[in-house]
């Protein structure tokens, strides 16, 4: 290339050494130069040529005529030289012309004169031979004969003249050699000429350099690569790189996954040696199930679903078939070893099963039998079960592939009835494989169980007066044994009640131990009573359990008040004294009631209902103590009728009522003359009286014996001790006692029962009272309260209460009895 540019170099220099021709003939002016001259390059001057000065050019107005095709040239104004505007490639713009010009038209003004200018473009070996394609394929028989011709392409140079091409080279080689062929003109063509027969097998392609040359100073040259193929011819067969394979595969091996990639090799080429691969016909169906083949790969791969535990090895036969027109096979035999994964859970099978099993069965009894087993091989086929811990139960594995299970406690159905066992049987295998197998156990019952009652004792209360046969109580037992071991049958022992066989009071309900009453019950005769329950089930043996009902009767408001002071001696009026001479505050009587029922239903209040004389009296509605509110007038009548209501506190409220006929008398009235007179019924005197009178004096003559009696023991013992002395020959037969008013009369022969107990927690007659009469030839009727116990002080206080009693009293007689000395003490006190 730098010979190149030198030789050009040297040229231009030549050429511009050389006077530029020029003529003036008509207006026209001739250049010549070389192409690929530089832009600004100096062609010639104009000015200069046309016999201008510079100035002129300008002053006349010079120009070029623009034509049609691109202007490569352009004059200067200020100096007149034409230069190259544009670099000038002469093989673009006139390619093989001989002669390649350059045609230019100027006008100059003053006067209008035309000039012609031609510029010539003068070669320069500026381009090398270049071929069409930079690389030949040629296409040869490997059975080509030697002396086999085969036509190249020529290559083309732009360039004129000797610049252009002249001779093609070929670089050395073993097998081919160049010709070159004359085409009319100056054209020659490149031949290749097969010197020796090829070999595809040996070598399949060569590779040769083809040069061609021009003749410019100095010389260019293309290249280009002939690229010989040459042609197969089906003469060999398709080899495997070994003829037996062998490959291990999981065989979990999902579908798809690769088990090998043959590769046969066939020397021949194209289809020749294009290899198609298939199983021979030799290759099982199960093989073919289970894997496939890729016919142009040559790949192995899983198409099935492989299992250890059916095949272990499987035996591949695979061919290689070319595509020649005689198509030749090679063979190959793949032997796959599969490998065993712990793919299989382990198999648990229920062989036996005892089952209810009982419940009194001994530690060591054999309930199941489980056969245990697993498909994989070696560690993934070892298993091992196991029982969840805290159960009763226990597995041995003492038989071979087979677990018992067995009771390792003592069972109660009672507490735990069935057992669903999970036995987890799991193998060796990583991971490891397990398997879950239920087996529900029943506990079958025996009667172990005594019934048991939901109390120990239990209380029950009824109402008096309840009806027959109604339901009293009941009472529940458990039995937490099964079936006929929990049927319960209830009963009541025998027991007395009163001196009565306790079934003449309750019965029981055998089935579900309700109790009823059989009789009606008076809480006033019988407050409460126990029986005896009984529960027995009905297993072999039955077993039994007792418990006690404690019945409380409760009281019922069924009783009225009962009177018991004052006696009442003639129908429902009852007869008292009183003196005239009793100031405010004095104690007639005392109203005394009973009520056989309890707590509120016993509770009594007094009250007046009917009074002859409403002012006189008034009652203490708790204790029914008589009073006097005022004393007796002139006015007041002798006989003062007072009608007493006694109510208790119960629901419905119960009553009594009793009538006072009280007598007002002065001096020594006798009583007893006047009863005949108080009579507020006239059948008072019928025959029954008569009765009455004589059974009232026996009962008096023998208190009149127990009197005198007494009266001399107390005489005696006042005697004894210095006790109170009687004055006047008159016993001294009254004690003092407190009260709102001071002294206070007691009622005459207050009897009082020995049962008696006043209600409503006061202690009615607490104290013990001595009561004793005492009659004069003044008196009729004389009371007097004492105390038990008597002391000097006592004794001082009654003297001095009896004269204050001498100087109220009306004068007495000196000659006086004591009739009647007689002690009542409360019972309870």
């Amino acid at each position: 290339m730098g010979y190149y540019q030198i030789y050009w170099w040297l040229q231009w220099q030549l050429v511009c050494c050389v006077p530029v021709f020029w003529a003036v003939v008509s207006g026209q002016i001739r250049y010549s130069i070389p192409e690929e001259l530089q832009p600004g390059a100096f062609v010639g001057n104009i000015a200069d040529d046309l016999g201008l000065r510079a100035e002129e050019l300008s002053a006349r107005n010079f120009r070029v005529v623009p034509g049609p095709r691109k202007q490569y040239l352009e004059i200067n104004l200020d100096n007149g030289i034409l230069y190259v505007k544009e670099k000038i490639d002469r093989e673009q713009l006139c390619g093989p012309i001989l002669v390649c010009m350059i045609f230019l038209e100027a006008v100059i003004e003053k006067p209008l004169t035309v000039y012609h200018v031609e510029v010539e473009l003068v070669d320069v070996n500026d381009n090398a031979p270049r071929f069409p394609n930079s690389q030949l394929r040629l296409k040869i028989s490997e059975l080509a004969p030697a002396g086999a011709r085969f036509a190249l392409e020529y290559a083309h140079d732009p360039d004129f003249g000797t610049n252009s091409l002249q001779t093609y080279q070929l670089v050395a080689n073993g097998y081919f050699a160049l010709n070159i062929d004359s085409r009319g003109g100056d054209g020659k063509l490149p031949v290749l000429l097969l010197e020796r027969p090829l070999d595809r097998e040996k070598q399949s392609t060569h590779r040769l350099e083809l040069i061609a040359k021009d003749g410019g100073i100095p010389p260019n040259s293309g290249t280009a690569e002939i690229m010989i193929v040459v042609q197969d011819e089906n003469d060999n067969a398709p080899v495997f790189s070994n003829s037996f394979y062998r490959v291990s595969l999981l065989e979990n091996s999902p579908r798809g996954t690769l088990l090998i990639k043959l590769n046969a090799t066939d020397l021949d080429d194209g289809r020749n040696g294009a290899i198609l691969y298939s199983f021979s016909s030799q290759t099982s169906v199960r093989v073919r199930e289970l894997f496939n083949v890729d016919s142009k790969t040559g790949q192995i791969r899983v198409k099935g679903d492989l299992d250890y535990e059916e095949v272990t090895v499987f035996e591949i036969n695979v061919q290689a078939l070319d595509q020649g027109i005689n198509a030749n096979i090679g063979y190959c035999h793949v032997f796959v070893n599969i490998i065993d994964v712990n793919d299989n859970a382990p198999e648990v099978t229920l062989t036996y099963l005892f089952s209810p099993v009982s419940e009194d069965s001994k530690v060591g009894t054999v309930i199941a039998l489980i056969s245990v087993s697993d498909k994989d091989s070696e560690e993934n086929g070892q298993v091992d079960c196991e029982l969840a811990k805290n159960l009763p139960f226990r597995l041995d594995s003492s038989l071979r592939n087979y677990y018992r299970l067995l009771t390792g406690q003592l069972l109660n159905r009672e507490n735990i009835s069935k057992f669903d066992l999970s036995i987890i049987c799991n193998d060796s295998g990583f991971p490891p494989l397990s398997t879950r197998k239920t087996i529900r156990v029943e506990i079958s019952d025996i009667n172990d169980n005594a019934p048991h009652f939901t109390q120990t004792a239990y209380t029950a209360y009824v109402m008096e007066n309840n009806v027959i046969g109604t339901s009293v109580f009941a009472v529940t037992a458990l039995d937490p044994d099964l079936n006929q071991n929990s049927r319960l049958f209830y009963s009541i022992l025998e027991s007395q009640v009163q001196s009565e066989p306790v079934s003449s009071y309750v019965k029981i309900n055998s089935e579900n131990g309700v109790i009823f009453s059989q009789r009606a019950f008076d809480y006033e005769q019988l407050k409460n009573f126990k029986i005896h329950v009984q529960a027995r089930d009905s297993g072999v043996p039955p077993l039994v359990n007792n418990t006690s009902v404690d019945v409380i009767i409760l009281d019922q408001n069924d009783n009225a008040p009962l009177i018991i002071h004052p006696f009442v001696e003639y129908g429902s009026t009852a007869l008292e004294t009183v003196s005239r001479l009793a100031e405010p505050g004095y104690l007639v009587t005392k109203v005394t009631a009973t009520d056989v029922d309890s707590g509120q239903n016993a509770r009594l209040f007094y009250q007046i209902l009917q009074a002859t004389e409403p002012g006189i009296f008034t009652i203490s509605s708790d204790t029914g103590e008589i009073w006097t509110i005022r004393g007796f007038m002139s006015r007041d009548a002798n006989k003062q009728r007072l009608v007493v209501g006694i109510n208790d506190n119960g629901t419905p409220m119960l009553s009594a009522t009793i009538t006072l006929i009280l007598s007002v008398v002065e001096g020594d009235i006798e009583i007893l003359a006047d009863l005949s007179n108080l009579s507020e019924d006239p059948s008072l005197t019928n025959n029954a009286s008569f009765y009455i009178v004589i059974f009232l004096g026996i009962i008096s003559s023998i208190f009149l014996v127990v009197l005198i009696a007494l009266a001399i023991t107390v005489h005696k013992t006042r005697n004894d001790f210095g006790g109170d002395a009687c004055a006047l020959g008159m016993c001294c037969c009254f004690r003092t006692r407190s009260s709102l008013n001071g002294i206070q009369k007691a009622s005459q022969n207050i009897q009082i029962p020995p049962n008696y107990v006043e209600v409503f927690g006061g202690d009615p007659l607490s104290q013990s009272f001595r009561y004793g009469t005492c009659s004069t030839s003044d008196w009729t009727k004389g009371e007097a309260l004492y105390s038990d116990k008597c002391s000097p002080s006592t004794g001082r206080n009654n003297t001095n209460n009896q004269s204050k009693w001498d100087k109220e009293k009306p004068s007495a007689s000196h000659s006086t009895n004591c009739r009647n000395i007689s002690e009542v003490k409360q019972p309870n006190a």
